[in-house]
C-alpha cells in the first residue's frame, strides 16, 4: 500500500497546477491530481477507439460502478443516487420537475448561489409557484438564521399560501460559511416541506452521512472538492420522491411518462436510475473517474478524515493570518464566548473583510489610512483591477465581492496548500488595498 503523502508543498506535486501560480481559489473550479488525469485520458481513447463498445458497454458500467462508490461514501443505497453535470444542473432538475399549483411557494435564502436564485425567477415565470427570501446579513448565528427561516414560513403560511420547498446550502459560496443544512432539513421534515440541498461545496469537503440526515433532494458536485474532472455531481433522491422526477434535461430516452407505473421493481435498476443513464451525447467520462478519486484520496492522502481535517484546520489557519496582516476581521458569529465553537468556519472555505467600504452615493474612490471607499457603482471596476492585479502581477487569485457595505475575499484551502501560502497572500492583499484607490483613480482620469 502507498504511504500517504504530507500534506502542502510536498503534495503538490501530485496535482497539475503550474509552479508559477499559486492556486487559492479551489472552491470555484477545483482541480484533480496528475492519477486522475491518466484516468480521464484512458476513458477518453477508449470511447474513440471502440465508440460503440465503449458508448453501449464501458460507459454504463463505469457509471454504475461510481454510483455504487459514491452512495458507500455519503451511506445510502445506490438506487438512490445518479450522476448529473454540477450542482446548478440537478437543483434546477429537481425543481422543475415538481408540479405546482397556485398558491404554492419555495423559500430559500439571501445568500443562495446567483445562477440557483436566476432558476428560480426562471420557474416564477413559467408555474405557479411563487418564491420567498429569507433576509439576513452575514455574519450571523445558525441559530438566528433557522429562527428567519421559521418566520417566513409562518408569516408565509399567515398569507394563505402553501410552503411546498426549501432551498438551501451546505455551504455558502460568497460568503464562503458552512451553513445550517442539517437543523433546516429536521424542520423541513417536521413542517411537511420538500427540502432541496444544495451541497456544492459538499463531497470530498466535509463528511455526509445522508442515510441520517434525510434530505429529500441532495445535489453536490464531484470536481470541486473530490478530484475528479470537470463536470461531475451527485443528484441524490430517496426513493420515496422519486416519483417527482419524470425527466432529465434535455428530455431523453429515459423519458417517464405520467402515465408510467412509478413502482420500484423488485429486481434490476427502476425508472429513476434508467432516466440518468442516457441523457446526451456528451462526454460523461469524468463520470468513470470518481473510484480512482476516491482511492487517491484514500492512498495518498491519508482517507476521508484526514482531508477534511486539514482543510478546516488550514481554512481557519489562512484566516487569521491574512486578517492579521490586514488589520480587518474574519466572517465569524458575533460575540463568540472563549471556547465557543465558530460554526461559520466548520469547513475549507473561509472569509476575510478587506479594509474597503463601499459607500453609496459616493462621487469617486477615496483613499484612506489602511485602504479605500469606493462608490457602489465602482466595485466591478474594482474587482475587475484585482482580477487582473492578483493574475498579471502576483500569480495568484481570489474572489473578492461586496457583502455588507464591505469587500471581502474568501479562502480555499486544499491538501496541496499551507499556511505559508496564506501569510504570502496576505502580503499581496495589504499592497493591492493600499494602491487600489490610487490607481483606479489614475485609470479613470485617463
Amino acid at each position: 500500500m502507498t504511504s500517504p503523502i504530507p500534506f502542502g508543498a510536498p503534495m503538490r506535486e501530485q496535482f497539475l497546477i503550474d509552479p508559477n501560480f499559486k492556486n487559492l481559489n479551489h472552491g470555484s473550479y477545483g482541480t484533480y491530481p496528475k492519477a486522475i488525469q491518466t484516468v480521464l485520458r484512458q476513458f477518453q481513447s477508449e470511447a474513440e477507439a471502440r465508440p460503440d463498445v465503449f458508448g453501449r458497454i464501458t460507459r454504463a458500467q463505469g457509471i454504475d460502478e461510481s454510483r455504487r462508490a459514491l452512495a458507500d461514501l455519503v451511506k445510502v443505497p445506490v438506487n438512490e443516487c445518479v450522476l448529473v453535470k454540477n450542482a446548478t444542473t440537478g437543483v434546477n432538475l429537481v425543481l422543475r420537475n415538481l408540479v405546482y399549483q397556485p398558491g404554492d411557494v419555495i423559500i430559500y435564502f439571501d445568500t443562495v448561489y446567483g445562477a440557483v436564485e436566476y432558476g428560480l425567477v426562471a420557474l416564477t415565470e413559467s408555474t405557479p409557484v411563487q418564491t420567498r427570501k429569507v433576509q439576513y446579513q452575514l455574519p450571523i448565528r445558525h441559530d438566528e438564521l433557522v429562527r428567519r427561516f421559521q418566520d417566513v414560513v409562518r408569516s408565509t403560511r399567515a398569507e394563505g399560501l402553501n410552503v411546498r420547498v426549501a432551498v438551501f446550502d451546505t455551504v455558502v459560496s460568497m460568503p464562503g460559511i458552512r451553513f445550517p443544512f442539517e437543523r433546516l432539513t429536521e424542520i423541513c421534515r417536521e413542517e411537511g416541506i420538500l427540502s432541496v440541498i444544495d451541497g456544492a461545496h459538499g463531497i470530498g469537503h466535509m463528511p455526509l452521512d445522508l442515510g441520517t440526515l434525510q434530505p429529500d433532494f441532495f445535489t453536490s458536485n464531484c470536481h470541486k472538492w473530490l478530484y475528479t474532472p470537470r463536470g461531475c455531481a451527485l443528484l441524490y433522491v430517496p426513493l420515496r420522491n422519486q416519483h417527482h422526477i419524470r425527466t432529465t434535461f434535455p428530455t431523453s430516452w429515459g423519458f417517464i411518462p405520467a402515465s408510467s407505473d412509478s413502482t420500484p421493481p423488485k429486481a434490476g435498476k427502476s425508472a429513476f436510475e434508467r432516466l440518468f443513464e442516457w441523457t446526451s451525447t456528451t462526454d460523461d467520462t469524468p463520470y468513470l473517474c470518481i473510484p480512482a478519486a476516491l482511492h487517491f484520496r484514500q492512498t495518498i492522502c491519508g482517507g476521508e478524515d484526514a482531508i477534511y481535517t486539514y482543510l478546516e484546520t488550514l481554512a481557519n489557519q489562512a484566516a487569521d493570518s491574512v486578517a492579521a496582516a490586514l488589520g480587518t476581521e474574519t466572517m465569524q458569529e458575533p460575540g463568540l464566548q472563549d471556547g465557543e465553537a465558530c460554526r461559520l468556519r466548520q469547513c475549507g472555505m473561509t472569509t476575510v473583510r478587506l479594509p474597503i467600504r463601499v459607500v453609496d452615493g459616493a462621487k469617486s474612490v477615496r483613499e484612506t489610512e489602511h485602504g479605500a471607499e469606493v462608490p457602489g457603482d465602482m466595485v466591478p471596476v474594482v474587482r475587475d483591477w484585482f482580477l487582473r492585479v492578483l493574475v498579471e502581477e502576483f500569480g495568484t487569485f481570489v474572489p473578492v465581492f461586496v457583502h455588507g457595505g464591505w469587500l471581502w475575499t474568501r479562502l480555499s484551502a486544499q491538501v496541496y496548500l499551507e499556511r505559508g501560502d496564506f501569510e504570502w497572500l496576505g502580503g499581496v492583499l495589504r499592497a493591492c488595498c493600499q494602491r487600489v484607490a490610487r490607481e483606479i483613480v489614475s485609470s479613470v482620469k485617463l
